[in-house]
């Protein structure tokens, strides 16, 4: 065997190794899922129990798919808000000139700066004030402001539509409208997946925000749900594995669908030339 395949194959196995510690926390997950809970104390259970069947029960009877379909709003609505508001705003940034374009592109780098938590407090009273609170709708209105999104959407399109093109697409008489429609839009299509895909995510996991704005069970989200899941008369920790199960799923889904498409648009500009 020559040096080259001996590489190869040690490359191999080092990935399979990684991949298999990777991968196993999500197996301890779902074995724990299916465990009676006092025996998740024994130790870490490496094969599958027979409590599955009553460890669903107890997930389906504090009315999960209720919160799983608040969950599912949240997180479509919240891709649909930001990567509009991303784009539109990163479009304009990247490709208008307008007084106070860089004042502008300042002031959205430094609001990446602010914690969330600072601005906890009163974001809670402007949605009081709106009416919305203690519903979805402060979960939602979040991703409407998303810094990250629009710089990453400028960064984006600076590097990905050139100039020349929408200077040909004008003096063939299309429009502005027509012009982010039928051309940068296409052009965008890696990018927006990518964006999409981390605001599911966040939006999907988040638990601070539904925390403090959320009081009524009828509106909860699944990390809420998960975490107040089998606690009134004990702590119910393989119930909580399989809702954790449950709740991945998705996630991973999404993931393993648009892994391509997501590493094509955060490798995006990366090389030139």
């Amino acid at each position: 065997m020559n040096a080259a395949k001996t590489a190869k194959t040690l490359m191999w196995i080092c990935l399979v190794v990684i991949s298999a510690l990777s991968l196993f926390p999500f197996y301890i997950m779902i074995v724990m899922g299916t465990h009676y809970n006092e025996d998740l104390f024994k130790g870490i259970p490496i094969l599958p129990g027979d409590y599955l069947a009553d460890n669903l029960k107890t997930v389906m009877s504090a009315d999960f798919m209720s919160v799983y379909l608040n969950s599912l709003i949240v997180s479509v609505v919240s891709v649909v808000l930001a990567t509009l508001t991303s784009t539109l705003i990163g479009y304009a940034l990247a490709k208008f000139e307008f007084r106070g374009r860089k004042a502008l592109q300042t002031f959205v780098v430094l609001t990446m700066m602010v914690p969330t938590q600072v601005g906890l407090i009163g974001y809670i009273i402007e949605m009081r004030n709106l009416g919305v609170g203690n519903t979805l709708w402060p979960v939602i209105l979040v991703w409407a402001a998303f810094p990250f999104g629009a710089f990453f959407m400028v960064q984006f399109i600076r590097d990905s539509i050139p100039n020349d093109l929408l200077e040909c697409a004008r003096i063939d008489g299309c429009s502005e409208p027509g012009i982010f429609v039928r051309i940068v839009l296409p052009i965008m299509k890696p990018g927006l997946a990518t964006l999409a895909t981390l605001v599911f995510l966040w939006s999907w996991n988040n638990y601070l925000l539904p925390l403090v704005t959320i009081n009524k069970s009828e509106w909860y989200t699944l990390p809420i749900f998960i975490s107040n899941l089998g606690i009134v008369h004990r702590t119910d920790y393989a119930a909580r594995m399989l809702a954790l199960t449950l709740t991945t799923v998705p996630v991973l889904i999404l993931f393993v669908l648009g892994s391509k498409t997501f590493m094509k648009g955060l490798t995006a500009g990366a090389v030139k030339g």
